[in-house]
């Protein structure tokens, strides 16, 4: 008699990270400052440079690169990191989405980052405080 055995395999998922903020802006003023270089330097780094779909972000002399892997004109916008060369890891990126409530006028920006599975506790506060200092500068920058 044959006795099968099976081995439980371990799923490892992406840690996500999604927060909301009220902004009072229009869709279109808040798209251009989430989607081209200047609007971006505005608020989200130091210097903002742009190359076909890939965006150079600079902060404090050091280059990130993260392409443009959808987007959609006053709508949204996401990004995947660029690894100096390495293949970037499809299953990561940051997204930025408006959402207009029809009804009451209000507009939301969420700003959604999938993180690697090995991603630990700290980096996940690290990075959630990262972007509410960064919206914060956002409002502030638009004046709200």
């Amino acid at each position: 008699m044959d006795i099968n055995t099976y081995e439980m395999e371990t799923v490892k998922t992406n840690t996500t990270i999604e927060l909301e903020f009220t902004l009072n802006t229009s869709p279109s003023i808040l798209f251009n400052r989430l989607s081209t270089p200047s609007g971006l330097a505005e608020w989200f780094a130091d210097d903002v440079n742009l190359n076909g779909n890939v965006f150079s972000f600079i902060w404090d002399k050091v280059e990130h690169k993260a392409e443009v892997i959808s987007k959609k004109e006053n709508k949204f916008i996401r990004f995947r990191w660029l690894n100096n060369g390495l293949p970037p890891n499809k299953d990561t990126y940051f997204e930025f989405r408006i959402n207009l409530d029809e009804l009451t006028a209000g507009l939301s920006l969420f700003v959604t980052e999938v993180l690697d599975y090995d991603t630990d506790e700290d980096e996940v506060e690290d990075t959630t405080s990262l972007w509410e200092h960064q919206i914060s500068e956002l409002k502030r920058n638009l004046g709200v």
